[in-house]
């Protein structure tokens, strides 16, 4: 089910007022309205996928409870190697099976070999690289003994399958939101209020910026040779903020929708396009999976508690799985590696500094080290995000060579100008809010002008808006 479709419209109030008429019944009840409900957002895409979602928190739900009793160490890897095996098993089959043949056919071709691979019509279950990290981070956390396995398990089921952010994020540790299941919630007007407002902020970002720039970033990228130097430029930038606006626009929703039911996810975006380095920006864009591949991969193989070429290694290893976990191709492979060699200079100097505060705090405008700083670092990311949306290799080098020929050639005649205008407007909203945790954080605003705002807003997504119900670029990771 898509939040940018009639039938959520139908969906989400219908819950949400079954599950507030709840609010003075047990705790288990609304838990299980919950469950219910994210069974029947997940299962209008695929039904025959629930058993998957369902076989995998079976597991995890038994391997945790075992490894809080068993005391002998090689029992204990035993139970978190099942876990393992079957959330990466399950996530390797159906989103990489067919990647790892056809990677090996080729290479036997290459080596003048020949090869009848056995191929299959896989289909990817929505979401599965999401929950089946979530569920993971659950039976690694108890392993480590710094997490207890709960006891309920309608709350332990919900908690993999809450719809909100089930099928893209954020993705959640059990630490931070099984708790949240296990607690009574109230309703609180202020809380759902502001939920309602980042859901608003999200839909814009989806409907009128990202669907809107989707036909034009597909248009350039299909015809790419035919097109001059500025044209590409423009085209990749494009996609930096369609890719950004359509999964920051989830991430929103997301949280937002949950808010409504009295949770708190953790925040996924934070103005990353406002970084002033590559550290910075890995800080503050698609937080929850960033900071997941630091606790559970980073760290793990060492961190930067090691020699210099270890830490050299780890980094790139971090950054092409992390790559990988986006996709099946070997694009999404290259754009995980460059993302670490942009890191390295940084993450090997010793007295290195990490950028945490509000860039041109109590300022309007940055200063021209951080304006030049924010620009470097968003033209390397624009670099990266070539490899990220091109198709293939070939397509990925020929697009760059395009861009970055000299002359730089521009024939644009006018085009792309209502585009243009819709990403200033964005960027300008978000410059301007960027202490807050979205733009419509609008509560220190006098409520004439808050409401006004709203309706403007609501009117640039009714008038242009794009209302096709497309999917979300990230449905497909």
């Amino acid at each position: 089910m898509l939040f940018n479709s009639l039938i959520f419209a139908l969906f989400l109030p219908s819950v949400f007022l079954a599950y507030w008429m709840l609010q003075r019944t047990p705790l288990r009840y609304q838990n299980a309205l919950l469950l219910v409900a994210s069974y029947v957002f997940y299962g209008w895409w695929d039904w025959r996928f629930l058993s998957l979602i369902f076989f995998s928190s079976c597991i995890d739900y038994w391997t945790g409870a075992r490894l809080a009793t068993a005391q002998n160490e090689r029992h204990r890897k035993l139970l978190l190697g099942l876990s393992l095996l079957v959330n990466l098993g399950a996530l390797g089959f159906f989103k990489y099976y067919n990647f790892f043949v056809n990677s090996f056919v080729e290479l036997l071709h290459s080596m003048g070999l020949q090869a009848n691979p056995w191929s299959l019509k896989v289909i990817l279950p929505v979401g599965i690289s999401f929950y089946t990290f979530q569920t993971m981070s659950y039976t690694i956390d108890i392993y480590r003994k710094k997490f207890t396995p709960t006891q309920d398990v309608v709350a332990f089921f919900t908690f993999v399958s809450f719809f909100p952010q089930l099928v893209a994020g954020p993705i959640e540790r059990a630490s931070a939101l099984l708790p949240q299941f296990e607690k009574r919630r109230s309703f609180s007007s202020v809380q759902a209020s502001d939920g309602m407002r980042q859901m608003l902020w999200g839909f814009f970002k989806k409907i009128v910026i990202a669907d809107n720039l989707a036909p034009q970033v597909e248009s350039i990228f299909s015809n790419y040779q035919q097109l001059d130097s500025l044209s590409l430029l423009i085209g990749v930038f494009f996609f930096a903020l369609q890719i950004y606006s359509d999964f920051s626009g989830y991430s929103d929703i997301a949280i937002g929708t949950a808010r409504l039911f009295g949770f708190k996810l953790m925040r996924n975006f934070a103005y990353p396009y406002f970084s002033r380095d590559i550290g910075e920006f890995w800080r503050r864009w698609h937080i929850s999976l960033s900071t997941w591949f630091r606790d559970y991969v980073y760290i793990p193989l060492g961190g930067n508690r090691c020699s210099k070429p270890r830490q050299i290694w780890n980094v790139l290893v971090t950054f092409t799985v992390s790559g990988l976990w986006h996709g099946a191709n070997w694009t999404f492979v290259v754009w995980g590696f460059l993302n670490g060699l942009y890191l390295l200079p940084q993450s090997l100097r010793t007295n290195r500094k990490k950028q945490t505060d509000i860039v041109a705090a109590g300022r309007l405008l940055p200063s021209p080290v951080e304006a030049g700083s924010m620009v470097l670092t968003f033209f390397l990311t624009l670099l990266a995000w070539v490899f990220f949306r091109a198709s293939s290799l070939s397509q990925a080098i020929g697009y760059l060579g395009g861009m970055l020929k000299a002359p730089f050639v521009a024939n644009l005649q006018g085009a792309y100008t209502q585009e243009l205008l819709l990403c200033t407007a964005l960027l300008l909203l978000e410059w301007l809010q960027r202490t807050k945790q979205h733009p419509l954080d609008l509560v220190a605003f006098p409520r004439a002008l808050r409401w006004l705002c709203y309706a403007c807003i609501t009117a640039a997504i009714l008038t242009l808006g794009s209302f096709g119900e497309q999917e979300f670029i990230y449905f497909q990771f």
